[in-house]
């Protein structure tokens, strides 16, 4: 069965940096565009960052442009967010999402706080 398994949230300072894994199974990877969304306390899922299949193309959301990186690795199934210089703002639940035909990781919970 299809499965999308967030790791590497945790609690950092400000300033400071995490990377987020999603391990993909049961469905053939390197055909979906990925996404990474998160959700704060009472505001609505937004989207961070999007890959396309082949990881040729990305794109962000201003508020993390210039600070955060999506990538992929089409041999090991993996999705990837690197998140550099993180604010008490980017404090979330991150979920994995794959496109098109849309499913969802169970989330990985991010805090930025000193």
């Amino acid at each position: 069965q299809v499965q999308l398994v967030e790791s590497g949230g945790g609690l950092v300072q400000p300033g400071g940096s995490l990377r987020l894994s999603c391990a993909a199974s049961g469905f053939t990877f390197s055909r979906y565009a990925m996404s990474w969304y998160r959700q704060a306390p009472g505001k609505e899922r937004e989207l961070v960052a999007s890959i396309t299949s082949t990881g040729g193309n990305t794109n962000y959301a201003d508020s993390v442009k210039g600070r955060f990186t999506i990538s992929r690795d089409n041999a090991k199934n993996t999705v990837f967010l690197q998140m550099n210089n993180l604010k008490p703002e980017d404090t979330a639940v991150y979920y994995c999402k794959r496109e098109i035909i849309t499913f969802w990781g169970q989330g990985t919970q991010v805090t930025v706080s000193s």
